[in-house]
């Protein structure tokens, strides 16, 4: 590798993607398009940067099995900060392998890192925790070992572990001090600061609060009856209920539980619920069917009893009953709720971290674009959607349900 390439390449190893580019950018040769994409996908210039590392790996040569390997790992990361889920995970395992098979042990681990970084934003928490465990950071240099950190740190706060995650993200600011990469440190510094940012909104007793990550684990960790809106859950005395796929059966508990200890009418119920006011025999008849089913799904957690007016809910365990919402409530929260961590997203992308199809999704994003909440870049398969961060509140921590149908 001659100097003008080793200088580019040390450049981008420490955040500096304009000092690269000073040497590199008039070159074609294959090295240098590498790390041109590599400098671009740094400034932000994502889909230039994923052209670039196309060329690059199609330049080097049949032989040159290492410098492929490697441009496919640099696809891969580009695609993931695109956040582009759907790409090829076994060309990543195959590219992983090959460095490892090389020596290249570092970024052999960087490969696994992204396809662990991938599996914890598509929720999928314990293949990322069991691949994680796999890797020792100790030999890596600082920049892999607070990558390795912010990913402990990520699966904690999505398994609602903050002292865990607090914990790991203290290493990590020690391992980007070392690296004395600006644009890690700050990364690092984000992710801390949602420990400190409300994930939730507590209700209870007719009044409202904003709660932080740690406040919600002590909350699942205690004996009250939880009723979380955010993963359409009932939790209580360790156990969990999903209601994630019976969305009238969810909104009828979560009536219920905001109005605990009293009891709803009829007339409410259906109205809220169905969405029709209380016209004649049928609406009750429907009632009761559901609540019958609600009855099944509640289990040892909570029983639905009928009163003279309407229906309450009591709790099996524990003396209390609050509910855990969004802080800022949307019609599409979940999908919101990815899109509002300013980042761009594909609608497959969108699909793959909520587990659902990917014409809901669509329908979802037509409404919000349709509202204004959201805008678009790009067209046909090129087309992203995104939107400014909601202020204030780290929306994503507590989302790992799909969405459900309305």
């Amino acid at each position: 590798m001659d100097s003008i390439i080793t200088a580019a390449a040390r450049a981008l190893a420490v955040g500096d993607p304009l000092a690269a580019l000073d040497r590199i950018a008039l070159r074609d040769d294959a090295p240098a398009l590498a790390l041109r994409g590599i400098a671009m996908a740094q400034l932000g210039e994502l889909d230039r940067a994923r052209t670039l590392m196309k060329r690059a790996g199609r330049a080097f040569g049949p032989k040159e099995t290492l410098a492929r390997a490697r441009c496919v790992v640099a696809e891969a990361e580009i695609a993931l900060a695109a956040r582009d889920l759907g790409w090829p995970v076994k060309a990543l395992e195959g590219a992983r392998v090959t460095l490892e098979a090389h020596g290249d042990r570092v970024n052999a681990a960087h490969a696994r890192y992204l396809a662990i970084r991938r599996l914890l934003l598509v929720g999928r928490l314990d293949e990322a925790e069991g691949l994680l465990v796999a890797l020792d950071p100790a030999p890596f240099p600082p920049a892999l070992r607070a990558a390795h950190e912010l990913v402990l740190a990520g699966i904690a706060m999505r398994r609602l572990q903050a002292h865990t995650a607090r914990a790991a993200l203290i290493r990590a600011e020690r391992a980007a001090h070392s690296a004395g990469i600006a644009a890690l440190s700050a990364e690092v510094g984000s992710a801390a600061l949602l420990l400190d940012t409300p994930v939730a909104r507590l209700i209870a007793g007719g009044e409202q609060r904003l709660v932080l990550l740690a406040e919600v684990q002590a909350l699942f960790e205690s004996a009250v009856l939880v009723i979380d809106a955010c993963r359409y859950e009932v939790r209580g005395a360790g156990l969990s209920i999903s209601l994630a796929t019976r969305a009238v059966l969810f909104t009828l508990l979560r009536i219920l539980a905001e109005a605990w200890p009293a009891d709803v009418s009829r007339e409410i119920l259906i109205a809220r619920a169905f969405r029709q006011k209380l016209g004649d025999e049928s609406h009750r008849a429907r009632l009761r069917v559901e609540l019958g089913r609600l009855r099944a799904q509640l289990g040892p957690l909570a029983q639905v009893v009928a009163t003279p007016r309407g229906y309450a809910l009591v709790p099996k365990i524990g003396t209390d009953v609050v509910v855990l919402a969004w802080p800022v409530e949307e019609k599409h929260a979940p999908l919101f709720a990815l899109l509002a961590d300013g980042e761009s997203w594909s609608s497959s992308g969108l699909a793959l971290a909520l587990g659902t199809g990917q014409r809901t999704v669509q329908r979802a994003l037509d409404s919000l674009a349709a509202e204004g909440k959201v805008q678009w870049l790009g067209r046909g398969r090129n087309r992203r959607w995104l939107t400014p961060p909601m202020p204030g509140f780290a929306t994503t921590l507590l989302l790992t349900a799909p969405l459900p149908s309305d």
